[in-house]
């Protein structure tokens, strides 16, 4: 059975204080609340601080990205032990800003996959067409294409013990959103492609969710759960949209 996820990306925003603050009021609200996992995944030098409120409680966190590398001479980046070390569980891993605006590269992508599942943490695969890919009738093409590249180096198997985050470039802070038929379709293509052993492999959507949408995207059959972004930083839109995960 799929674990039901809810993910809030804040990107780069916010201040301690702001990020102490909404972690403050997530925690408060979702103690009770366990039906679905909720993940946050603040900006790194917010970590420690976020960590500090939620401690061990409902709330899991996470990073928004990882180092290829293991450790050593690579300036300003940040490796899986210390993102173990701050207590994460989860890093994201392929966000299409990643992908479009730092050029990272399916390989590149698939490298930091392996270093964050070999450290024991869960990588988020994160992928999805442009508006011009989805125009030229490419979408599946793509998102096969980005999840083959990490089966490539780490295995089916692996990658089903993931969880793969489906994000339509076009849809990511647009306000535009995939229906929730299309959206369905992409992910019902994503777990023939896993087979078998993708049955129990968790999927989200991302791109402009938001309270108003999450419900019928939420209700598709192989859509469990959500990786949010702007709405993620509103606590009370971002637990509205949690709660409906477990409707």
């Amino acid at each position: 059975m799929c674990k039901a996820l809810v993910a809030g990306n804040w990107k780069m925003h916010g201040t301690t204080g702001s990020a102490v603050s909404l972690a403050s009021q997530l925690n408060q609200d979702w103690a009770q609340n366990n039906a679905a996992e909720m993940i946050i995944f603040p900006p790194f030098v917010h970590i420690s601080a976020v960590r500090s409120v939620i401690g061990e409680g409902a709330i899991s966190i996470g990073a928004q990205n990882i180092s290829q590398y293991s450790d050593g001479a690579y300036t300003g980046e940040v490796s899986a032990e210390m993102l173990l070390d701050q207590g994460c569980k989860y890093v994201l891993v392929g966000h299409s800003e990643r992908r479009a605006v730092m050029g990272e590269s399916d390989q590149m992508v698939a490298k930091k996959f392996k270093v964050a599942q070999d450290s024991g943490l869960t990588p988020i695969l994160c992928v999805g067409e442009s508006l011009k890919q989805r125009q030229q009738g490419e979408t599946v093409a793509v998102v096969s294409a980005q999840i083959d590249a990490v089966i490539e180096l780490v295995g089916l198997s692996n990658v089903c013990r993931a969880v793969i985050a489906y994000e339509p470039v076009w849809a990511i802070g647009t306000g535009e959103t995939a229906s929730p038929q299309q959206a369905q379709q992409v992910h019902h293509a994503i777990r023939a492609q896993l087979g078998e052993a993708g049955r129990s492999t968790t999927l989200l959507y991302g791109g402009s969710v938001k309270a108003s949408n999450a419900a019928e995207l939420f209700a598709q059959p192989d859509i469990n759960g959500g990786l949010v972004g702007g709405a993620s930083l509103e606590a009370d839109e971002f637990l509205n949209i949690a709660k409906l995960i477990e409707a």
